[in-house]
Formats: structure tokens, C-alpha cells, sequence
């Protein structure tokens, strides 16, 4: 427990380095993010077709675990106007590209996409491929709310090329539930996971999380045994990210003392995933399991497994548009986020303007230190030159990583390092060694969850 007590501390997830609050603006504009966004195009539309993620943030209900950007309303024709925007947004990147794009990788997320009326999801994809194409392969997933996802969303969505689906589930006890205001019974996940089955779904997946109010190991031991019930295809078994001092957050519906302090959060992890390690499930990286015919498996086995502002992924294209209020979009050396106020992304896009907020432009040091993170987090390994380091820089890795290789965490190899098996739950905090950005600006203010 000595470990959990030192490495517990603020750091990013790495879903992209530099992380968005060490983004320099100052290098950033609309030009430079459509430069960059045409070099990555013309290497790989034609060759891996590029990745979509659409926000849809509209729930009826705030859950009070959730730091996602949405909005709260039970007013249904707020969708029609959304759908509308979304649409209007890619018909001005359709403008600035210069073919017709190929859709390799495709998400859906919130907020709550069930949110919308299957019609409405009908008419958005509708619109999308009526200006691409999909891949020979395509790789297309959604997130659906147990409690009003609908068969007819299921099938809508499937003839579209969706083939993965992931129902949120956090949690079955229902003291739990009822502190992270996120009721569901367990016939309503069951019905949905029955429908996607039938339908034809490849890969369904049960997202859990550990860490939240009330939580203990006997109702972790409880939820993992209900999950092995349905055998989804994947399972997401997220650390809580507990940051309620974020705008808009509303992780204020509990106090602090509720949450499990670092040591008991560190036991509910080793617990559920124990179970799911016994019950046939392989652990993916950071917070992910897989069963060894889902495709999430093999690209780990095969070195092809991605992460980027859609999590994990089974493979890397050049592009990531994205498309919604608050959506990030990655074209390896550019990073871009449109406005998260729902209104001021509408109205933008409606006046024909891309609805950028803010972005990055990765310069070649970002570059490198970015793969070697995403080795670290998709492999559980690097490699590296010492040419890219000055010595001043080489020194303070060094220095940083010690402590690492002193605590048994890691390997160094001729090429690198490896990270060892009692390394896996701190790879965020290995990853934390080589980000130069927050080691050179040493935040005094909160700006990550804990680590553990």
C-alpha cells in the first residue's frame, strides 16, 4: 500500500500529449489546423480512411459520477436543431477537403446519443455518408443508456455499419446508484445486451466504474459476478475521475468522505479485476478488458492498439474530425476543440464558421514524447534515442524514472523500457515522467484526477 500512497497524486489520462491544459494557443489558428488537417488527409484517406467522433450531449437526468461535457434537458426538440448543426459542420470540412473522405473509424458519444429518436440518429448518419464512404472494414461503435436505448436504435444504427455498442452500467448496488443519481435495473441491461445480440452485434461492451460513493469490495464482487452473467464482449473498468471543482461538473451530489480513500479505491480495482482475469477476460492497457475474440484483443496482440480522444481503439488513422459542441479532433500534429457551450457551437456552425475554440500544434519534441506515451499506455513499453533529449532534459527523465525502477515498476531495456506487471496500475504516472509540459510547468492548481 506504500505505492498507492506515493504514486497517488493528479496526472492525466493521455488521451493526447500534450494534454489539453498544456495546449500552447498562441501557435494555433483556424489556417493551422486546415494546413495540417489536409497534409494528414492525403496520407490517409486513401490508405487507413480517417475517424469520426460525433458529440451528442443532451441526458434527461445529471448523473453525479460524470465529468463529460452535456447538458441536461428532457425538452426533446432541442434534437432536431442539434442534428442540424452537426450536419452543417461536416458539410464545411466535406468543403475543405479535397475528396470524398473515407470513414475508417466512427463514434458516437455524450451525453447520451440515446437520448435522440432512432429517426433523428437516421437522418444525422443519413447525412454523413451521403458525403463519405465507408472503409472495406469500418470499425463503427455507439454509447447507449440501458434505460432508453430502444431496439429500433439498435437496428437503425447496426444497418449503418455499427457493430459495437457500449452500454453505461457504473454500478448495480443501489445505494450506489442512487448517490451517483444513475437508476437502472439490471432487466433493463439485460434487455438491451439480449437485443444488440440478436441483432448481430460483434462486440458489446459493460462500462463499470470503480471508486465511486459508497462503493465496497463485496458490491464490486457483486457487480463483476452480474457482469459475468451477460459475458459482454468488452468491459470498461473505469477508476472514477473525481474532479468537482471542473465548470459544469456535477460531481457535488456527495461529499468527499463517501469515496473510498486511495487504498480501499486500489482493493476495489485488484478485486474486480481479479474476478474478470478468472472469468476468461484479458487486461487492455489502462482500465480495459477483452475477451480473446473481440477485436480490441487482437489489435493489442498484433501491436496495432490505438488511444486517442476516443480511448482505446483497434487501430491509427492520420485524421480524427470531430464533430459536436466540445469534440477534439487529432491529426497527429495538430490538436483542435470546437466550443463546449451548446449554443455558441450552434450558432457558429450555423453561421458557416468552423466552431473552433481553442488547439495545439505539435512541434517535433511533442511528436516524439507523444509516442512514446502512446507506447507506454498501448504496449507497456518504448523504445527511444537519446539524440531527441538534450542532456539537461535526458538528466531530468532520468531522474524522474528512478524512483520507478527502484520500486520494481519498470525494466530498462538496451532500447528503452518495459513495464513490468506491478507497473500496470501506475502508467499514468510513468507516463507523468515523460511529459515534459507538466513537468516544466508544475501546476500549483488541480487540474487532473488522482491517479489511483
Amino acid at each position: 500500500m506504500h505505492l498507492i500512497q506515493k504514486y497517488n497524486v493528479p496526472g492525466p489520462r493521455y488521451t493526447s500529449y500534450p494534454t489539453v491544459p498544456f495546449w500552447d494557443e498562441t501557435t494555433f489558428s483556424e489556417t493551422a489546423w486546415i494546413r495540417n488537417l489536409h497534409r494528414a488527409f492525403a496520407v490517409s484517406n486513401g490508405k487507413t480512411g480517417i475517424s469520426l467522433y460525433i458529440h451528442l450531449p443532451y441526458c434527461e437526468s445529471l448523473c453525479t459520477f460524470c465529468g463529460c461535457n452535456k447538458r441536461i434537458t428532457k425538452n426533446h426538440s432541442v434534437e432536431a436543431p442539434y442534428i442540424d448543426a452537426l450536419l452543417a459542420e461536416w458539410n464545411i470540412y466535406c468543403d475543405l477537403l479535397p475528396e470524398k473522405p473515407c470513414i475508417a473509424e466512427l463514434h458516437l458519444g455524450g451525453g447520451t446519443p440515446s437520448f435522440f429518436t432512432p429517426d433523428e440518429l437516421k437522418r444525422l448518419l443519413t447525412g454523413i455518408f451521403n458525403q463519405a464512404t465507408p472503409t472495406e472494414l469500418p470499425d463503427y461503435g455507439w454509447e447507449g443508456h440501458p434505460n432508453n436505448t430502444t431496439r429500433e436504435h439498435l437496428q437503425i444504427l447496426y444497418d449503418f455499419g455499427f457493430r459495437r455498442v457500449s452500454f453505461g452500467i457504473q454500478d448495480y448496488d443501489p445505494a450506489v446508484q442512487k448517490a451517483i443519481h444513475r437508476i437502472q435495473p439490471v432487466e433493463n441491461v439485460k434487455r438491451v445486451t439480449d437485443w444488440a445480440r440478436e441483432i448481430g452485434y460483434t462486440s458489446i461492451s459493460h462500462d463499470l466504474v470503480f471508486g465511486l460513493p459508497f462503493q465496497t469490495t463485496n458490491s464490486i464482487i457483486d457487480m463483476i459476478y452480474q457482469t459475468l452473467i451477460f459475458r459482454p464482449d468488452r468491459i470498461a473498468f473505469y477508476s472514477y475521475a473525481h474532479v468537482p471543482w471542473i465548470k459544469g461538473n456535477g460531481q457535488r451530489g456527495f461529499r468527499d468522505e463517501d469515496l473510498p480513500s486511495g487504498e480501499e479505491k486500489r482493493i476495489l480495482y485488484e478485486t474486480g479485476r481479479a474476478l474478470l482475469e478468472e472469468g476468461g477476460y484479458i487486461e487492455i492497457g489502462m482500465d480495459h478488458f477483452a475477451r480473446p475474440h473481440d477485436s480490441l484483443y487482437k489489435a493489442m496482440e498484433a501491436g496495432t492498439l490505438h488511444r486517442n480522444f476516443m480511448g482505446y481503439t483497434t487501430a491509427q488513422t492520420q485524421v480524427l474530425i470531430g464533430l459536436g459542441a466540445s469534440s477534439i479532433g487529432d491529426v497527429w500534429t495538430a490538436f483542435a476543440q470546437n466550443e463546449k457551450d451548446v449554443d455558441l457551437y450552434m450558432n457558429r456552425v450555423l453561421a458557416g464558421e468552423l466552431p473552433l475554440l481553442r488547439g495545439h500544434v505539435l512541434d517535433d519534441q511533442d511528436q516524439f514524447l507523444r509516442r512514446q506515451i502512446l507506447n507506454i499506455m498501448c504496449k507497456g513499453k518504448t523504445n527511444w534515442h537519446l539524440g531527441n533529449w538534450s542532456k539537461r532534459e535526458w538528466e531530468a527523465l532520468e531522474t524522474r524514472l528512478e524512483a520507478f525502477w527502484l520500486d520494481g515498476l519498470i525494466d530498462y531495456t538496451a532500447e528503452g523500457l518495459q513495464v513490468r506487471a506491478e507497473g500496470r496500475p501506475f502508467l499514468r504516472n510513468i507516463c507523468m515522467a515523460f511529459d515534459e509540459r507538466l513537468n516544466y510547468a508544475n501546476p500549483q492548481t488541480r487540474l487532473f484526477s488522482q491517479t489511483v
